[in-house]
């Protein structure tokens, strides 16, 4: 019995080293890794004793006994990737190397600023060093930055990449500073003062703006501002979203992952939602909204589409149970060949209608926006497009832009606006200041390739901390006084942990996996009241007892 990979890889490269027979690639050292979208298993040497599904952080990889419908399609996927990339030589390219050990004994301190996936994986990799501390800040209460507020809530399973992010926060020298922003409660030089090296791993990215008419209308939205309202990020709780129109149709503007999440979010019905993490004020608001068409819009042909195969194929999986239709629209183009992911719109192609689904999701390529309609008191009322030089116009309420991001100034750091970067080498600022993630690289990538980026960066680091840094004036403890000083109220790991548990809680009581909490103040409170000790009663003294006694008497 053959496992199969069934979704995009988070890159920690467990189930390679864990394959007894070396039938999963691209390995680490093989082109490729941390680039692909996904891992495949060699179905023709795969001995099926399930080692990789046990080493696997996020439960991607099941036996091809137990696929759903939905995931079948990864049989074939991952057999693809062998007729292109045959591997004969099986040379086991995943070897463990050996631990480089620091010249110098230390201790030392590092910063980690943003606790994000690109944070979390600096820290795992600083942290295999004995001789480092790691403080990882963020400016939320909660930490895992785009995994929390960026993932889709019904993508439970990439979600679970949360239990490596659980384990790396239990090992020895981590420690949380959360709720704490880098830039307003503490400056670099407050850092640099307090540690011997400071990462910054935020991803500080804004929108790209379609620039054209009416962008600035009500119901006009970048794609990110949506997804982090459904997911209940605490600054896209009051955003105004408008679901409620005659057309009954939202237009999504992209053909990456982010265009095919938010169209499947406003398309599904509801209550396929209500079993999952979405904030409950947005699922509200979607169990009245009036969408039941959403149009993605692609400049480009079906070739050029940005969304990787695992998304499409569970948009596909939606269209065979029913879920929705899905329709593919190239304007009478032929829709070309030579990729599994053109396969896959083919068959999406030659599906009929379902007679039962009320729902539907147009990609339509070939298209450009040329205007968005509507006017300061109705809002958005339409896209007007161009297809082959000639003019259209769709009618919508809502519009979303999902076409790409481009990284914002971060405060005390340099910055590059042609990349919307800062400019680094290899992850180095300078010696004793470094970047990991977007910031470092702009806005690429899986979750996973966050690993293989931290892992440049904290080899940069090491080679400047061999070479010698200059040594902090703060100590563990005064650092922690610095903090506690600028910023009351502060988050620490125990403090996480109580939000979490009460999230969990709270999600429970509706069958869900968790209720998020959107309230920063009242993350604070949830987070001090289970790590402030309980104040001790005040009993009265035997001789004040008898004293009393005496007087009563």
């Amino acid at each position: 019995m053959a496992y199969v990979v069934t979704q995009s890889c988070c890159a920690d490269a467990s189930c390679v080293i864990a394959c007894p027979v070396n039938c999963i690639h691209p390995a680490p050292g093989e082109p490729g890794f941390a680039e692909a979208e996904m891992l495949y298993v060699d179905a023709d040497s795969c001995v099926g004793c399930g080692a990789c599904a046990t080493a696997c952080p996020v439960d991607a990889i099941k036996p091809e006994s137990v696929l759903t419908v939905e995931e079948q399609p990864f049989v074939a996927i991952n057999a693809d990737y062998y007729d292109c990339f045959p591997h004969p030589d099986r040379r086991p390219l995943s070897v463990v190397g050996k631990q480089r050990r620091l010249q110098r004994p230390g201790p030392f301190r590092v910063a980690v600023v943003g606790a994000g996936p690109a944070g979390l994986y600096t820290a795992d990799e600083l942290l295999k060093h004995p001789e480092v501390s790691v403080d990882v800040y963020d400016r939320l209460p909660t930490p895992y930055g785009l995994v929390r507020a960026g993932v889709a809530p019904d993508h439970h399973h990439t979600k679970r990449v949360e239990k490596l992010f659980r384990a790396i926060e239990e090992l020895p020298g981590f420690r949380y500073f959360l709720g704490v922003e880098i830039g307003r409660d503490l400056a670099l030089a407050d850092l640099e003062a307090q540690y011997d090296a400071v990462v910054y791993s935020v991803g500080a990215s804004a929108d790209r703006s379609l620039g054209i008419p009416g962008e600035q209308l009500r119901g006009s939205l970048s794609a990110t501002e949506l997804v982090g309202w459904y997911n209940g990020h605490p600054d896209r709780v009051d955003l105004d979203v408008p679901l409620r129109s005659a057309s009954g149709r939202a237009v999504v503007v992209g053909t990456g992952n982010v265009a095919l999440d938010v169209a499947r979010i406003l398309a599904l019905d509801p209550e396929a939602l209500a079993r999952t993490d979405i904030a409950a004020l947005p699922l509200s608001a979607l169990r009245r909204s009036d969408v039941r068409e959403v149009v993605v819009l692609g400049r480009r042909g079906p070739a050029e589409a940005a969304f990787t195969l695992p998304e499409l194929v569970g948009i596909a999986g939606l269209a065979e149970r029913g879920a929705l239709d899905v329709v593919v629209d190239t304007g009478g183009a032929a829709l070309p060949t030579g990729t599994r992911k053109l396969e896959v719109l083919a068959e999406l192609v030659a599906r009929p209608p379902s007679p039962t689904a009320t729902r539907r999701i147009v990609l339509r390529f070939h298209t450009r926006p040329t205007r968005i309609l509507g006017d300061e008191t109705t809002g958005v009322t339409g896209v007007q497009v161009e297809r082959d030089g000639t003019t259209e116009v769709i009618e919508a309420g809502l519009v979303l832009r999902a076409i790409g991001y481009h990284g914002r100034p971060v405060a005390d750091l340099p910055y590059d606006p042609a990349t919307g970067t800062v400019p680094n080498d290899a992850g180095r600022v300078r010696p004793g200041l470094y970047v990991a993630g977007w910031v470092k690289r702009g806005p690429t990538g899986f979750i996973g390739t966050n690993k293989s980026c931290a892992e440049g960066t904290v080899a940069t680091l090491l080679d400047d901390l061999d070479a010698g840094l200059p040594a902090p004036v703060g100590t563990r403890e005064s650092i922690a006084a610095v903090v506690a000083g600028r910023r009351p109220g502060v988050v620490d790991l125990a403090g996480w942990r109580a939000i979490d548990a009460e999230e969990r809680r709270r999600g429970a009581e509706g069958s869900r996996p968790r209720a998020k909490i959107v309230d920063v103040d009242e993350m604070v409170r949830v987070a001090q009241a289970a790590t402030t000790p309980p104040r001790r009663r005040r009993y009265p003294s035997v001789k004040a007892l008898v004293r009393g006694q005496g007087d009563r008497a």
